[in-house]
């Protein structure tokens, strides 16, 4: 594999960083006046080679940035219903290759939260990142015969959150034709879940605490943790032996028993977290597992957690009750309860956003109409592909000047659907009641 590029600097200043969002900003301008002075010579041109060259420019100034920049372009990855599939495919990257930092740089975090050197604290330390993602990059190293995996975060990440969503939005509205309303709640929570993800204290807290809680499932695979070779920038566990997921499916193939034994893994640990912890690993992203060599299910970050809130819980999970969407008193008091219509909606618009969510629930809802669900069924993700184009192209949608739905309900949709992909990609067939109380 061809050696990555490394990065010997991240832009940490505001004015840095607004730069180099004013330049991708003029990129995509350019990119656009292009694409529409071929179009006058050629009217049956497509927005292919746009999407192309704008994924392109975009990805690659986000990978610079690193951070929350990075980790918006690795979150509408997953959402393949949202995006064109050059998109898709660059941002797809952000999961596990975006370019690391060069050595001096994780230098400099070591010595800063530790006054030490790495080869000080370990006794061998790789100088190169063997993975590096939006918010931080993994190095491997040993210490009394352990193999070790060490997590340094980027410089600059928590500070730069707030100021970086602010600068991401005119993008991502024209880009993907967001409504501003939604947008603005979106960001809000993903503003929160960001400045947990970069708190590495946090992290080592809730990664001991559920890995111990979740450590009966079958099949599941956790590193130990070291607090005491860890610190709010570093975080320090054992080597799992095998290979991301993502990487796995590109070269491997799992035989069925062992595809559905690994959903079957992937599937518990989501509903158990969800019915039995009411807190849940929500960043369900193929960078985030590893394929052990012994096929089995291995989990390595839980950057980002979702506590579900006590009241909300029921609120949601009333969704999947399985009269849900033949009564029509039930599926108004939900749709209400979880502000997807509003008591000074017009008639139009409670017919229109009861129709849309009512299909958006169907989707969701039908692997749990069966004991048993095979994930390897091209015609639903399919629906669902197709759903979420229709969805960019809903008028009403887009001018809607209220926020349709809970902010706690984005991040349990986004595990939902992410998990749904994730268990497709790996053809798995699973039994969906285990650990879900309906």
């Amino acid at each position: 594999m061809a050696k990555v590029k490394e990065q010997q600097s991240i832009p940490v200043s505001k004015v840095q960083r607004a730069t180099k969002f004013i330049t991708t900003g003029a990129k995509i301008g350019g990119n656009y006046l292009k694409h529409y002075g071929k179009k006058l010579v050629n009217p049956e041109l497509t927005k292919d080679q746009l999407h192309e060259d704008n994924a392109t420019d975009i990805y690659q100034s986000l990978s610079q940035l690193k951070g929350s920049a990075l980790k918006v372009a690795q979150m509408l990855s997953m959402d393949k219903n949202l995006l064109p599939t050059a998109y898709q495919n660059q941002f797809a990257m952000a999961q596990y290759s975006a370019p690391p930092l060069s050595y001096p740089l994780v230098v400099r975090t070591f010595e800063r939260s530790f006054k030490k050197r790495p080869n000080e604290i370990f006794d061998t330390f790789s100088q190169s990142a063997r993975n590096a993602a939006s918010m931080g990059q993994v190095h491997e190293a040993t210490l009394n015969g352990k193999k070790l995996a060490v997590k340094i975060q980027y410089p600059g990440v928590g500070d730069s959150i707030k100021s970086d969503l602010a600068m991401v939005k005119p993008i991502a509205l024209r880009m993907f034709k967001l409504n501003p309303t939604e947008y603005d709640e979106y960001i809000q929570e993903v503003q929160s879940r960001m400045m947990e993800e970069a708190d590495y204290s946090l992290e080592l807290e809730r990664s001991m605490n559920l890995s111990v809680r979740c450590g009966e499932i079958e099949n599941l695979v956790f590193p130990t943790y070291y607090p005491e070779l860890s610190s709010d920038k570093i975080l320090t566990m054992d080597w799992l032996e095998g290979k991301p997921l993502g990487e796995f499916l590109k070269t491997e193939t799992l035989t069925k028993a062992e595809a559905n034994r690994v959903g079957q893994a992937m599937w518990d640990f989501y509903h158990f977290q969800i019915h039995q912890l009411k807190e849940l690993h929500a960043d369900p992203h193929p960078g985030n597992f590893i394929i052990t060599k012994g096929k089995k299910l291995g989990i390595i970050d839980f950057g980002c957690v979702k506590v579900i809130p006590a009241d909300f819980y029921p609120q949601y999970f009333q969704l999947l009750e399985k009269d849900i969407l033949t009564n029509k008193s039930k599926i108004e008091k939900a749709f209400s309860d979880l502000r997807f219509i509003f008591d000074d909606d017009s008639p139009a618009e409670q017919k229109f956003f009861i129709g849309i969510f009512s299909e958006l629930v169907d989707l969701l809802g039908r692997p749990f109409r069966s004991a048993e669900f095979d994930f390897d069924n091209k015609e639903y993700f399919e629906s669902i592909y197709q759903f979420g184009e229709r969805l960019t192209g809903m008028k009403e949608l887009r001018d809607s000047k209220k926020a349709r739905g809970v902010k706690h309900a984005i991040y349990i949709n986004r595990t939902y659907f992410g998990l749904y992909n994730l268990l497709h990609d790996i053809k798995a067939k699973v039994n969906t009641s285990s650990w879900v109380p309906f």
